[in-house]
C-alpha cells in the first residue's frame, strides 16, 4: 500500500468495535472487517440477488455479488491514487449491499411500502442491521462486530429520526458532518460501477441499442474514440472497449477533481474531513455527463416494459409474502419466529422484513410457490 495521507482513515486509530476484542494478528483492523464480510452468509447470498435483471433471466447479467466486486475494484484504484486506505474501501464496497432485498430496487420499494406503518425499509439501514445483528457466527456477540469506520461507510444516507436510534454511526447525520474520504469515494465508485455495468447489461439484453446510446455524451465520446482507433471493431469487443474507457474517464476525473478539492480544503486529519464539505467528487462537467447517463438509463432501461413486467411480478411476490407472514409468523423459520414478539406488531413486521430481505431471488420465488401454489401431487 502507498503511504497513507494524514487525513486517511487509519486502522491503528480506529474508533473501535461495539464489543472489545484482541487485536488481529498478521492483518489490520480493516482487513479483519473485510474478511468477516466475505465469510458471512449475507455476502454469499448476493450471488443470487439481482441488479436490474432477475437472477434466472440469464447467466451473464450482473448480480449484487459481481456488482460489489466491481465496486471494490474501482474503489481500491481510486483509494490508491488518493493515498487513502484501500482495505477500508474494499470492506465498505463488499458490505454496502448486504441488506438489499431480492429483486433489486423493485423488491426494496415493495418492502418499504409494506413497512410504511412500522418504520419503513431502506437497504442501507438493513445492511447495517445485517452486520450489527442478523449475522449469527460468533460466540460472544451478534453480528460481525465491525469497526466504526466500516459501519459508518455502509450508511450512505439516513433520516434524522433513524439516526437518533443508531448511536455513534448516526451522529454525523445529526451533527451534519461528512463521513471519511474512504466512505465518500466508495459511494461514487458504486455509482461508476452500476451506471456502466447497466449499460453493458442493457446492451447485452437488447433492451437498449448502440444507436440510442450514441445520443448520450459520455458513451458517444468514448465510442468515437474506439471507432477511430479500431475502425473494424464490432459486437461485444466494441461495447467492452467503450465501457472500459468510460470507467477510466470517470475514475481519472474523480481523482483529479478530488485532489483539487482536498488541496483547497487542506485537511490534516480525519476530523478535518468530517467538518468539511464533501471532498470526493466529479468535476462539474463530468457530473453533468453522469446525470445525463443516469437519466437515459432510467427512461430507456429501468422503465422498459420488459423490466416493468419483472418489476411488477417481483413486487407482487414481496407484498404477498409479507402479508402471509404477518398473518401467521409460524410460517417463517424458527429464528425469525423468535424475533417476532407476539405483543408487538412492529417487532413482528421487522422480523418479517428481515426474513424477506435476506432471501435470494430464486428463494423468494420458491417460497411464493410453496405458499401460494398447489401442485397435483399435493391434492
Amino acid at each position: 500500500m502507498t503511504t497513507l495521507a494524514s487525513y486517511a482513515a487509519n486502522p491503528a486509530q480506529s474508533r473501535g468495535r461495539k464489543f472489545q476484542e484482541s487485536d488481529p494478528q498478521g492483518r489490520n483492523q480493516f482487513q479483519r472487517d473485510r474478511d468477516r464480510i466475505i465469510h458471512s452468509s449475507a455476502f454469499r447470498r448476493l450471488e443470487y440477488k439481482t441488479q436490474v435483471f432477475v437472477n434466472h433471466e440469464g447467466d451473464l447479467f450482473r448480480t449484487r455479488l459481481t456488482h460489489s466486486l466491481e465496486v471494490a475494484q474501482i474503489g481500491r484504484a481510486i483509494a490508491r491514487n488518493l493515498n487513502l486506505h484501500e482495505d477500508l474501501v474494499e470492506g465498505i464496497a463488499l458490505a454496502h449491499d448486504l441488506g438489499h432485498t431480492p429483486f433489486g430496487h423493485a423488491g426494496q420499494d415493495a418492502l418499504n411500502e409494506c413497512m410504511r406503518d412500522f418504520g419503513g425499509f431502506e437497504h442501507n439501514l438493513q445492511s447495517l442491521r445485517v452486520v450489527d445483528l442478523l449475522e449469527q457466527r460468533y460466540a460472544e456477540f451478534d453480528g460481525l462486530n465491525l469497526t466504526f469506520e466500516l459501519r459508518e461507510g455502509i450508511l450512505k444516507h439516513c433520516s434524522l429520526n433513524n439516526a437518533k436510534l443508531l448511536g455513534d454511526v448516526g451522529e454525523r447525520f445529526i451533527n451534519k458532518e461528512q463521513p471519511s474520504l474512504e466512505a465518500q469515494l466508495t459511494n461514487l465508485a458504486d455509482e461508476i460501477a452500476y451506471n456502466n455495468h447497466d449499460v453493458d447489461d442493457g446492451l447485452r439484453s437488447g433492451l437498449i441499442t448502440l444507436e440510442q446510446l450514441e445520443q448520450v455524451t459520455l458513451f458517444a465520446d468514448n465510442l468515437n474514440k474506439v471507432r477511430t482507433q479500431y475502425p473494424e471493431l464490432t459486437g461485444r469487443r466494441l461495447i467492452h472497449e467503450t465501457v472500459r474507457r468510460m470507467i477510466n474517464a470517470l475514475v481519472v476525473d474523480l481523482c483529479a477533481q478530488s485532489n483539487t478539492n482536498i488541496a483547497n480544503a487542506a485537511p490534516k486529519t480525519v476530523d478535518d474531513v468530517r467538518s468539511n464539505a464533501m471532498l470526493i467528487s466529479f468535476s462539474p462537467a463530468m457530473r453533468e455527463q453522469q446525470t445525463e447517463l443516469k437519466r437515459f438509463l432510467r427512461t430507456n432501461l429501468y422503465q422498459h416494459y420488459r423490466v416493468n413486467r419483472m418489476t411488477s411480478k417481483a413486487q407482487r411476490i414481496v407484498r404477498d409474502l409479507f402479508q402471509i407472514f404477518m398473518q401467521d409468523v409460524k410460517l417463517m423459520p424458527d429464528e425469525f419466529q423468535q424475533r417476532a414478539k407476539p405483543d408487538s406488531q412492529t417487532d413482528q413486521a421487522r422480523a418479517v422484513a428481515d426474513y424477506i430481505a435476506g432471501m435470494t431471488d430464486r428463494y423468494a420465488i420458491r417460497e411464493y410457490q410453496r405458499l401460494f401454489t398447489v401442485s397435483d401431487r399435493e391434492l
